[in-house]
């Protein structure tokens, strides 16, 4: 990408179908394509891309996008999706383009590769940070996989999905389920809530006293928060009915806190869902898998790791992505991506991939390779 299509406004954006497994999500809304189209800007959406949430092509149309082929909306200046691009895909990387999506690349390194090789710019939602350490793109997904962790916890944990047996919030004189949570982030933290509320025993484990201490005010039922430590999950994890693994490192993987000798400790037939299998996961023993096949059984232990949770609701993941990106979108597309960086300085952060260099120290060191300032590959 050259330094003038940096520096001026990309006037066409492109909406590719999703073709992730089970991916049903879509990066834009018909409300969003007005938004942008109001702007001036060309919005050329791919036949039946919204046809997972059920948005017609017909919709699209009528708020003034044009519906085109695969290929033609590749082939804009901006494209923007929901997940990261598949191998089928990579042949429609190239240098004059900004890829707008998440790209989860310390999990998936062939993924950096093709966008290395193709010198694309690529901006991942899950890495544009702001000041305060927040991540403005990735917390609504959060929250959707946090609340789903829970819910699809409590599913598996019944017998004739492979599980213990338990109803989650128990029943009179007889125990709940016993839940625990690594991470109190926005996963952990919604997961954590969601259990609690159906009445399961919940222990909500994170590194840090202060970030426990804030939530302290909204703990309710029968939640408690302890300061994790290698020693405590070694004792807790083996008393677990269900584990959901919640921790995040910003463009790096996510480190392994759970290995294969604590999983062996389970009780046979508990669940583990991996919430940070797009970074890799935090249980060694977890392996990706979908919404159609989502479990493996592991020393006994049902695994539940599907790389894209929210997709497994849509229709409110995609209102929820779209309310935190089209203003990312329109400023990019509208002022160039100098000014917006300029404008909004927590973009600088989801940079990933310029002109064949790494430029996220997270990603780079997950994947081996030493980065550049995102400013100097601009320059």
């Amino acid at each position: 990408m050259s330094s003038s299509v940096f520096s001026a406004p990309m006037s066409t954006i492109g909406v590719p179908a999703e073709i992730k497994s089970d991916e049903l999500r879509v990066a834009l809304t018909p409300d969003g394509v007005k938004e942008l189209v109001t702007q001036g800007l060309e919005v050329l959406i791919q036949e039946g891309a919204g046809s997972g949430v059920g948005i017609e092509n017909d919709a699209f149309a009528a708020a003034g996008a044009k519906i085109v082929s695969r290929e033609e909306a590749w082939a804009a200046h901006l494209v923007v999706k929901v997940k990261e691009p598949q191998e089928e895909e990579f042949q429609f990387l190239r240098e004059d383009m900004l890829l707008f999506t998440y790209l989860h690349l310390a999990a998936y390194p062939k993924v950096a590769e093709a966008l290395l090789n193709a010198r694309t710019t690529g901006l991942g939602y899950e890495t544009v940070q702001l000041e305060t350490g927040s991540l403005p793109l990735l917390a609504p997904m959060s929250e959707i996989a946090g609340r789903l962790a829970a819910q699809v916890g409590a599913h598996l944990l019944e017998r004739p999905q492979g599980g213990r047996g338990i109803l989650m919030g128990g029943c009179t004189g007889v125990r709940p389920a016993r839940v625990i949570v690594l991470g109190a982030g926005t996963v952990g933290w919604n997961a954590a809530r969601l259990a609690s509320g159906m009445d399961a025993e919940v222990m909500l484990l994170d590194r840090s006293p202060e970030r426990l201490r804030n939530l302290e005010a909204d703990r309710k039922g029968r939640l408690m928060s302890v300061v994790s430590s290698r020693g405590l999950l070694e004792r807790l994890i083996p008393t677990a009915d269900l584990l959901i693994g919640a921790v995040l490192s910003p463009g790096d993987r996510a480190p392994t806190l759970v290995d294969k000798e604590m999983v062996k400790q389970m009780k046979p037939n508990s669940v583990i869902v991996d919430v940070a299998i797009d970074q890799g996961g935090c249980v060694e023993t977890s392996v990706e898998t979908t919404h159609t096949n989502p479990t493996v059984e592991i020393h006994g232990i049902q695994h539940y790791a599907v790389g894209n949770m929210p997709g497994a609701v849509p229709f409110t993941s995609t209102e929820a992505l779209v309310s935190v990106t089209l203003p990312y979108i329109l400023g990019i597309a509208g002022r160039g991506l100098e000014a917006a960086v300029t404008e909004r300085p927590e973009l600088l952060s989801g940079l990933n991939t310029i002109r064949g260099s790494i430029c996220h120290p997270g990603v780079a060191k997950a994947l081996g390779i030493s980065p550049r300032h995102p400013m100097a590959c601009l320059s």
